[in-house]
This record gives C-alpha cells, sequence and structure tokens, in this order.
C-alpha cells in the first residue's frame, strides 16, 4: 500500500502510496497513523497547511522551527509539480549542511517527510502549483528561522537554469546556515 524510499539524509525518507485508479480518476490514502507506525513511523501531525504558488520559479525556504516548538513534515504536491528539498541541520550529524530533494508532483503522488532538525524549502516548477503537508508541531512565531536559499555553503542546485526565483521579502533577507546558531543536536542513538 505504501512505498517507502530512503535517502541519502537519515530519517528524511520519500512515501509513495499506492494509487487506485479508473477511468474517472484516483484514489489514494496519503496518511495513516497505524500503517506508518507499522513501517516505524511514529510522528504525531497536529496541523495540515495548503500554498499555492501562482508562478513557476517560485521558491520557499528554507524554513525551520526550533524547539521548543520544532516541527516534522510531511510535504505533498496536490496540484502541478515542485522540487522540495530537506537540508540537515542537526549539529554533530555526519550529514550536517548536506541536503536532498525529490521532484513531487499531482502526477507522480510521491511524499518527502523531514524530521525535526532538518530545514525545508521548494521551488514550483508549474504554474498554479499547490503544496498540502501535515506539522508535527503548531506553527509558533517565536520559533520560525530560515537559512538563504541560495547559501553557497549548502549549495542547492535547485534546477533554476540561471533564472532568479520569486522570493518572499523575508525568503530574500534570509541568514547564512552558518549565521543562525545551533538550535538542534544530533544524537546517534
Amino acid at each position: 500500500m505504501l512505498e517507502i524510499e530512503e535517502t541519502p539524509l537519515p530519517g528524511v525518507l520519500i512515501l509513495t502510496p499506492k494509487r487506485f485508479g479508473d477511468d474517472r480518476g484516483f484514489f489514494a490514502e496519503t496518511w495513516n497513523r497505524k500503517r506508518m507506525e507499522e513501517a516505524g513511523i511514529e510522528i504525531d501531525f497536529v496541523q495540515d497547511n495548503h500554498s499555492l504558488s501562482a508562478r513557476a520559479g517560485t521558491l520557499r525556504g528554507l524554513h525551520f522551527q526550533s524547539p521548543p516548538q520544532p516541527q516534522a513534515k510531511l510535504v505533498r504536491c496536490g496540484r502541478g509539480a515542485l522540487f522540495d528539498v530537506a537540508v540537515d541541520i542537526r549539529v554533530g550529524s555526519p550529514t550536517y549542511g548536506q541536503w536532498t530533494g525529490v521532484e513531487l508532483s499531482a502526477v507522480n503522488g510521491r511524499q518527502l517527510l523531514i524530521p525535526e532538525g532538518f530545514l525545508h524549502g521548494f521551488v514550483t516548477r508549474e504554474d498554479d502549483t499547490e503544496v498540502v503537508y501535515k506539522c508535527s508541531g503548531y506553527y509558533a512565531p517565536d520559533c520560525d528561522g530560515g537559512v538563504a536559499w541560495n547559501d553557497p555553503e549548502i549549495d542547492i542546485d535547485w534546477g533554476l537554469d540561471g533564472a532568479d526565483p520569486i522570493l518572499s521579502d523575508k525568503d530574500a533577507k534570509a541568514p547564512l546556515l552558518s549565521q543562525i546558531g545551533s538550535h538542534f543536536e544530533w544524537s546517534a542513538s
């Protein structure tokens, strides 16, 4: 019922629910707590978010929510297509500062599971792209943070082919990873 793929960043997973389709369209179960727990994924999601980006090339991120209100996220594309990215910011982690990305679209039905301690961002590939995601913590403005989408130490290949992304003022002014301090610690256990 659910395909689970590991990424180069431990804990960041690509989940692809099985779709049941006919000439009317399809049905897919995108989240089932029992099935996830059986697969070893135990996250208590408390909030769903939905965003629409009117134009291709809109980049949102890189965002995180720090303790005491950290968030894990399960991200999927409801319409259109995007390139979704996670970056490890757990100090002491063997993959600190490394990123992984995956194409999510309404057609492929893939989802990206991003644990606490990771930055999240995406760039839209099509106009009118809708992103729907679950969060394990409520939005807390005092814990909201970000890192520059073009931080040279992270060096994400957003697939923009030299074009400038469409950014919010907040994202355009985000600091470098080296400037945000230590919010998350890695534990080998």
